[in-house]
């Protein structure tokens, strides 16, 4: 099947969610939650990804995962888990309140099934009380979600990307044994992972110029992705591919804000306080634009 094809289908079986001016959205994709090993990118943004997410929980916005959450090519979810489960546990805020939407991408595919959803996600064994809770049992994945205006018919369709590689989607078991028991050991080296377009620029740019074509022919419809890591904000005349970047930047993670109809692409970071403190702040990278504009 085409990347063409792949893309299609996903937008024709999109969930949907509304769109209207009191809408409030986060994006984030690949956190590629880890094990806390030299080779979890994720790893030196915890807090960070923490105290942005909190922020949002505060400010009622809703919050939408674009794949690529949990690294599991590398690890096994329990290991994730136990050295992450302070975000789970803030995840699960957004799932009580019906705030909290996954997408699955290509390094936790296995979230096409319900029956892994539910074996990773439903309970956690809490070692203070001697017993299982409940965590997010159904959980909502799905390959794709479409943020729809029924007023004004305008949609953005959320995909994780790797529709457009054509490696990663039909061969990502053979991606995810490479990188386990290969690139993992190596990633320790400083030696990057070639089955990744995040790290291999020529593929980067044949996974973006896949998804340009396809929105170009598909009435320019707006597309948010993830995948590549490299954050995108067109503007309104220019071809309407976002991209909300990553949670494993060096030094910070990027995302995509909805917000009163406009979208904006920002990062949150360290910066060095005057005392010597340290402080985490968003910073506004593009933006915001009325999303009306891009028609």
């Amino acid at each position: 099947m085409s990347s063409k094809k792949r893309i299609t289908r996903a937008f024709n079986n999109a969930k949907t969610l509304p769109l209207t001016e009191s809408s409030k959205y986060i994006m984030f994709s690949d956190c590629h939650r880890g094990d806390n090993s030299f080779a979890d990118d994720f790893a030196r943004n915890r807090n960070i990804f923490n105290y942005a997410l909190s922020q949002y929980f505060i400010e009622d916005y809703t919050y939408i995962e674009l794949g690529d959450g949990d690294e599991l090519w590398e690890n096994k979810f329990d290991t994730i888990f136990q050295e992450n489960k302070d975000v789970y546990l803030l995840l699960k805020k957004f799932y009580d309140t019906n705030r909290l939407h996954f997408i699955w991408g290509n390094h936790d595919m296995v979230y096409k099934n319900p029956k892994t959803i539910n074996k990773n996600l439903a309970y956690y064994f809490e070692d203070a009380l001697g017993k299982e809770l409940e965590l997010m049992p159904n959980a909502s994945f799905s390959e794709s979600i479409l943020l729809k205006n029924e007023q004004t018919k305008q949609s953005l369709f959320l995909i994780h990307g790797h529709q457009a590689d054509w490696f990663n989607y039909n061969f990502w078991r053979l991606s995810r044994f490479l990188v386990r028991f290969l690139w993992k050991p190596l990633q320790i080296l400083g030696i990057k992972d070639p089955t990744s377009p995040a790290k291999n620029f020529r593929e980067l740019i044949k996974v973006e110029q896949r998804i340009e074509k396809w929105i170009k022919s598909n009435q320019n419809q707006i597309i948010i992705t993830g995948h590549t890591h490299r954050p995108r904000f067109p503007q309104p005349d220019e071809v309407p591919f976002f991209n909300d970047g990553s949670c494993v930047h060096p030094r910070c993670i990027t995302g995509l804000e909805i917000e009163n109809y406009q979208i904006t692409l920002i990062k949150w970071h360290l910066v060095t306080q005057e005392n010597g403190t340290m402080k985490i702040i968003k910073t506004i990278l593009e933006g915001p634009k009325n999303i009306e504009e891009y028609q």
